[in-house]
This record gives structure tokens, C-alpha cells and sequence, in this order.
């Protein structure tokens, strides 16, 4: 089977490093490159994050470094209490030897599109400016690629930085608007679902035994957000926000979806919230609203064992 060429557009953090690392050892995916965004850390760290990642697996793949801001509201503060600094909880900051691409996410996103016309699957899992971008750079982009994996948003599940909003799409509700009013295939992988599956401490202990490169640099990055789940949530553990979405993708029997199509409230107390669309005219989006969380979470740790530590030189440096 020809696996399925995906660009991950990414705010490392602790979820997008699951995320991708998964995505560079799952055979089912062939992983074409990173763009990155602000989010859960600054773009300048999220792009030297996503380059580390690269590096990391041997991929010889291309990061594209994205916009610095929203499309229109003032920038939000970034969390760091939640990720971190310097974005993987308490492992120290490190200089990648790689660069970024020439062009910016947005011109490199509409690049990959063309390239792979009809074959490539977008998956953001951070707030949405860089493809709102690429929609205005190239308005044929969405006639090029093959579907839109989205994480953010909920329906009913409410909000994890409001009560009404998720992170990614409070970040630049305007961007969001843009993307799920487009003429394109989406799939939104919201709260609904994320929320419904939970990796414990044990877990990433059992992927550092299995695997101590990548494993190993999952459990390091993932101590300092367990504290934040322990102190906000209340669980021992984390959410698999973002590799839930990549999952989807080459799982979808995981995953069971509602058709409507989707608007973002864009001001007042209720900024970034997503709802059931009530206008004319725009494509139904495929909203995540049940999920086999065991089989997610099970498919993401037989993955990350598996990854192949023959890659490792020493310990756990990226």
C-alpha cells in the first residue's frame, strides 16, 4: 500500500513532537515536511523545535519557517507554563546544524501542493495563519491537495483556554474562518475526541525502555507536561491532542465523524469558538465526534517502540 504524503504544519510542544515523531515511523505515512507556526511556543522556537525533530529521525526532509502572527487580532500570550520555554518541558535548548527552507511556510505549503497535486494531506495541528496564507498566495491551493486534517476546535466538548474556544483556533480565529469556509476537504480532530484519550506516565516510561532515543526524549519532554495536567486537569497523565490527528488520517476506522459545516465565532466573549454553520454555500466539514481511544493511544505506543534506536549515536540528544 502507497503510504500517504502528509506536511505537518507545527508549534512544538510537547504533543506535536508525538505527533511527528509518529508520523516519521508509521510505514502508513510518508512525512514530505514541517512548517511551523506560534502556538505553544514562539515561531523562531517552533522552527528551531521542528528542525531538531528532523534531524532527529534522519529524515531528509525540508521545515518551512510560518507566519509570526495572527491574520488580524493582536498575538496572545504564549502559555509557557504548558510546554515549556523552549517548548519540550525541561529539556534544554539545542542549535539545529540544518536551516530552514528559502521561502516562508505559506509559499512552501502551496510548493508541496503542487508537487503532489491530488496526493497531499495538510495537517496543522497549531493555529491555522500559515494555510490561510497559502489559500491567499494560491486560490487553486485547494483544488491541489488531497484533504485538510485539522486539530482544534470541539462542538461540544467546549474549551481548553476558554470556556468556549480551543487554543488553536482562539490563536487566530480569523485564519481558522478561512479554512474551514474553503473549498477543500476537512476533517476537524477537536476536544470532542482528544479529551477522550489519555497517555500516562507508565506509558512514555514504557516507550523510553522500548525505545530510549526517541522514546527516551518523549518521556524527558513529557514530565513537565504531566505537571500541567496533574495541576489543571486533574489526571495523571496527557492528552494525545495532536497525534490523535495524524492517526486519523491512515486510521480513520478509529475515529467516527459527523458532516456539518463549520464557522468560527471570530469576536466578543466567545472568540475562536467553532460552530454547526447555519449559512449557505460552504462545504461540510467531517467532524470528529467519537473515537476508539484505547486503539488510538495503543496505536500510537506500538509505533514509538518500534522506532528504529540504531539511529542513536549517545543518550537522548537531538
Amino acid at each position: 500500500m502507497t503510504p500517504t504524503k502528509v506536511l505537518i504544519d507545527t508549534d512544538p510542544g510537547v504533543d506535536d513532537a508525538m505527533a511527528v515523531l509518529y508520523a516519521a515511523f508509521d510505514p502508513a505515512i510518508e512525512l514530505v515536511g514541517l512548517t511551523s507556526i506560534f502556538g505553544n511556543v514562539t515561531t523562531e522556537i517552533a522552527t528551531r523545535n521542528a528542525l531538531a525533530l528532523v534531524e532527529m529521525t534522519g529524515l531528509d526532509i525540508p521545515v518551512a519557517a510560518g507566519a509570526t502572527r495572527p491574520l488580524v487580532q493582536e498575538a496572545r500570550e504564549v502559555a509557557w507554563e504548558v510546554h515549556g520555554r523552549e517548548g519540550f518541558g525541561d529539556v534544554p535548548a539545542f542549535t539545529p546544524k540544518r536551516k530552514p527552507a528559502k521561502e516562508p511556510a505559506h509559499e512552501f505549503i502551496c510548493k508541496m501542493a503542487d508537487l503532489h497535486e491530488g496526493e497531499l494531506v495538510l495537517c496543522p495541528v497549531g493555529p491555522l495563519t500559515n494555510l490561510a496564507l497559502a489559500l491567499e498566495h494560491d486560490s487553486s491551493l485547494a483544488s491541489k491537495v488531497k484533504s485538510v486534517t485539522v486539530m482544534g476546535g470541539s462542538l461540544d466538548e467546549g474549551g481548553n483556554v476558554t470556556p468556549h474556544a480551543e487554543a488553536n483556533i482562539w490563536q487566530d480565529p480569523h485564519a481558522a474562518e478561512k479554512v474551514f469556509s474553503a473549498n477543500w476537504k476537512v476533517s476537524m480532530i477537536g476536544l470532542d475526541v482528544t479529551h477522550r484519550i489519555i497517555c500516562s506516565p507508565a506509558d512514555f516510561a514504557a516507550l523510553a525502555s522500548a525505545s530510549p532515543k526517541f522514546g527516551g526524549f518523549l518521556d524527558d519532554a513529557a514530565q513537565f507536561y504531566f505537571d500541567f495536567h496533574r495541576k489543571v486537569d486533574g489526571i495523571d497523565g496527557c492528552h494525545m491532542h495532536d497525534p490523535t490527528a495524524v492517526i486519523s488520517i491512515v486510521s480513520p476506522q478509529f475515529v467516527s465523524f459527523d458532516e456539518t459545516p463549520v464557522g468560527v465565532i471570530l469576536d466578543g466573549e466567545e472568540t475562536g469558538k467553532t460552530i454547526r454553520y447555519q449559512g449557505e454555500g460552504r462545504m461540510n466539514t467531517r467532524v470528529a465526534t467519537g473515537i476508539d481511544a484505547n486503539a488510538v493511544r495503543e496505536r500510537f505506543l506500538d509505533i514509538m517502540k518500534s522506532a528504529p534506536d540504531s539511529q542513536q549515536s549517545n543518550s537522548n540528544e537531538v
